[in-house]
């Protein structure tokens, strides 16, 4: 059974590390299933004609090193090395690909669940040099949540990584379409991203936000939204329809704010770069911020 954490305005169920979930790619410490504001689904799902659901991103799951795993350019093929949050990997060829099926030892995690807070803690093996200890805490609010991120090298090693949250978003299960505003604190310019994929011109790219003119049938994804400058790590999504709003803040700056998206759902998502050398820690959060909108607006 999930964790749910719940008040009068949000429920949030939670898997537990070992539950659902237990692909390679995604985080398992936290893993964000739903999300309800006032009985409005907020959550989505990366596929709807999966076989298996449970190698599949869904909420708002995390992923550490979507690029390259930790070590894995250290380790030899046939050997172990580390996704962040996961456990060990086995390496099978010379180039990492965060959509493939490894083989996973998982980590030690452990878990304390509180009123308002759930508390997971994710300790790994040392290989290769490398070991980690990664805690996260997440903690309700009246009309949102805080994702609070600790992570600490325990290896003899450097750490350096990625970690972003795909944002699975969907509001009360409304197709992606012309009743959608995504707006960013920054300015957007075209022709300064690194990737776009928009192949029935469907979505619209305006000085600070984004809009689709339909819904789009086909995948689109848009990559550096900011041309890599260092920006606010934010992003806003509200639904004109059923006049619900939300918001993720981040603690941080970022240099690299991706979009994903298809028929049923939208995922922006907002990069925080980390480097940690051998003893040290670091920590950053997460806020999410879930309103109603002026029926006016």
């Amino acid at each position: 059974m999930p964790y749910v954490l719940k008040n009068e305005n949000l429920q949030i169920h939670i898997d537990s590390p070992l539950e659902n979930y237990n692909f390679s790619r995604f985080d398992w410490t936290g893993k964000i299933a739903e999300v309800k504001f006032r009985n409005a689904h907020l959550s989505s799902v990366e596929s709807t004609d999966n076989i298996n659901e449970h190698h599949f991103g869904k909420g708002f799951y995390n992923e550490f090193g979507i690029d390259s795993a930790l070590g894995f350019d250290d380790t030899a093929i046939g050997g172990w090395f580390h996704k962040i949050g996961v456990g060990l990997l086995k390496k099978e060829d010379t180039q990492y690909l965060f959509s493939k099926d490894y083989d996973i030892i998982p980590a030690e995690f452990k878990t304390i669940s509180e009123s308002n807070k759930l508390i997971i803690s994710c300790k790994s093996q040392a290989i290769n040099g490398y070991s980690y200890e990664l805690r996260k805490e997440i903690e309700l609010h009246s009309c949102g949540f805080t994702i609070n991120y600790y992570l600490k090298n325990t290896g003899e090693k450097n750490i350096n990584t990625t970690e972003y949250v795909h944002n699975f978003t969907a509001i009360n299960n409304d197709l992606i379409g012309n009743n959608y505003v995504l707006r960013f604190p920054f300015q957007l310019k075209p022709e300064r991203f690194g990737e776009t994929v928009n192949p029935e011109l469907k979505v619209a790219i305006g000085p600070n936000e984004v809009t689709f003119n339909s819904t789009p049938k086909e995948p689109f994804f848009f990559s550096d939204l900011s041309g890599s400058d260092h920006v606010k790590a934010e992003w806003e999504l509200t639904n004109l329809e059923h006049n619900i709003g939300i918001r993720e803040t981040g603690s941080f700056q970022t240099n690299k704010v991706n979009l994903w998206g298809l028929t049923h759902v939208i995922s922006p998502e907002l990069f925080f770069n980390i480097f940690i050398k051998p003893g040290e820690s670091t920590e950053w959060s997460r806020n999410y911020n879930i309103f109603q909108l002026n029926k006016n607006v």
